[in-house]
């Protein structure tokens, strides 16, 4: 093991004083991710529309889940530029401060070896550093959203880069919005692989083939690695419903994004001047 990831297995931050709430905020293409965090602990995760920024209903179910807790810093990650803007100035509104924005200048906990990194997703950096957090490095995190991401950090502890392929709800239905005759369906398991319906036909090509690319991508990643055993992580909507047939999965987190905020938050308290370069943490 070389010396940098036994740095990084080693490394505590658990002198980091963690605010009364630290709340963290996940914006997503679809969904935004709220959490608050207390004792280096990820806690009360809810979901909503990311719609609800644009039509302004956002700060108060933001307002409610919060419920008078004393929220003394914030974590803002996102993805969404229009939606950035509106969480921002909530923040600054509401709790009078700069809420922390997890991006590629700001990240801490991995390197950066990838061409132009400003157009790393915010997501996709803190889905990286949690997964180093918590398996050493290499690592891949796989990441079921609106598209499915999967997201490499080398031996050396770098992020190098990762896979875009559409998501598996965005390829059902784009089937069903394209074709006359192909219904929507409730993507859930099947166990049989012949269709005796137009609903499991789709069903089976949905999630036994999903698998199936998930399976050679992974295999893929571990001949470029040349790592045999590469961990890899999942999250997002429909993680336990594809790696619960997938030995190759290692491990299933929900709420991975959300960790690797505060991860990132909590070393940019202990470090903040750092600039990322390729290996540091």
């Amino acid at each position: 093991m070389n010396l940098l990831r036994c740095f990084a297995l080693s490394f505590d931050v658990r002198d980091v004083q963690i605010p009364a709430v630290l709340l963290l905020v996940d914006i997503g293409n679809t969904h935004t991710h709220v959490a608050l965090a207390e004792d280096h602990t990820v806690r009360r995760a809810r979901n909503f529309r990311t719609s609800e920024w644009a039509s302004g209903d956002m700060p108060r179910r933001i307002l409610g889940h919060v419920d008078n807790r004393d929220v003394t810093d914030v974590a803002v990650c996102s993805v969404v530029p229009a939606a950035t803007l509106r969480a921002v100035a909530f923040v600054k509104r509401t709790w009078k401060r700069q809420p922390f924005q997890l991006n590629s200048r700001t990240v801490r906990g991995i390197g950066i070896d990838y061409p132009r990194a400003t157009t790393i997703g915010a997501d996709r950096l803190a889905n990286a550093v949690a997964a180093r957090r918590m398996f050493g490095a290499p690592v891949a995190v796989v990441d079921f959203g609106t598209a499915v991401t999967f997201d490499v950090v080398n031996q050396a502890g770098n992020y190098v880069g990762g896979i875009i392929a559409p998501g598996l709800e965005v390829m059902t239905s784009y089937l069903h919005e394209k074709t006359a005759l192909l219904p929507r369906i409730r993507i859930r398991e099947v166990r049989t692989a012949i269709g005796k319906s137009t609903e499991q036909a789709m069903l089976v090509g949905a999630v036994h083939g999903y698998r199936g690319l998930i399976r050679e991508l992974i295999g893929k990643l571990k001949a470029e690695l040349n790592c045999r055993r590469l961990p890899v992580i999942a999250t997002g909507g429909y993680a336990e419903l594809i790696a619960s047939e997938l030995p190759e999965i290692t491990a299933v987190d929900a709420l991975l994004t959300l960790k690797g905020i505060l991860r990132a938050w909590e070393l940019h308290q202990t470090r903040p001047g750092l600039r990322v370069r390729t290996g540091q943490l």
